[in-house]
């Protein structure tokens, strides 16, 4: 159960367009920014650093960016970010079945040796007390430019804030997600715990 209570979507009117945004790509806004509504100036602010970070422009897949911020959720033990870049990356891309291998992504058949290597960076660079190695970060270099680098560490760093806004608040989870994470996660390790709902906003 959520520890602090999410703003209801009119509450902040200068977040509208932002809402908005949030409304036509995932078909609602996140638990975890209408908690970070009640200050505006915050929730702008990673909207817009998220909005550079999922760049289009940028030259990592989409959806293996959605990859490597699950990875990285699952070194934090987050369950709410896990479900929520299940969510996406499904949306960017990325077939169920690869989804549902990702906590196989060493060995998988259905991961390239450049797709581990991100991953690897991923799970080492979100582990606390950091954990990549000159050995791991050679790795990615062997596969991945720099600017490249830059934007896989810029997903991972993202995470760094969300896995720990949402755990440390246990934000409730989206019915979305949620059924996706049911769905597609089960044999990762995926548990609801403690992002349901409150009785009143129970999922169904």
């Amino acid at each position: 159960m959520a520890r602090l209570d999410p703003l209801p979507i009119d509450s902040t009117p200068e977040l509208a367009e932002e809402f908005a945004f949030f409304e036509r790509t995932l078909g609602f806004v996140p638990n975890s920014l209408l908690t970070m509504a009640h200050r505006p100036g915050l929730a702008k602010g990673l909207i817009a650093l998220s909005r550079g970070v999922y760049d289009p422009k940028g030259e990592v897949d989409l959806g293996l960016k959605r990859l490597i911020g699950h990875v990285a959720s699952m070194a934090a033990g987050c369950m709410y970010c896990r479900a929520h870049t299940a969510t996406s990356a499904l949306r960017h891309g990325v077939a169920a079945d690869k989804l549902a291998a990702v906590a196989e992504y060493r060995t998988n058949p259905l991961f390239s040796d450049a797709e581990r290597a991100a991953l690897d960076f991923a799970l080492a660079a979100a582990s606390v007390p950091n954990d990549v190695t000159d050995e791991c970060f050679a790795r990615l270099k062997a596969f991945w430019s720099a600017g490249q680098i830059v934007e896989i560490l810029a997903v991972i760093a993202l995470f760094g804030f969300f896995n720990r806004w949402n755990d440390s608040l246990a934000t409730t989870l989206e019915a979305e997600p949620h059924e996706t994470a049911r769905q597609v996660l089960g044999r990762t390790g995926w548990q609801l715990g403690k992002h349901e709902p409150n009785q009143k906003d129970e999922i169904r």
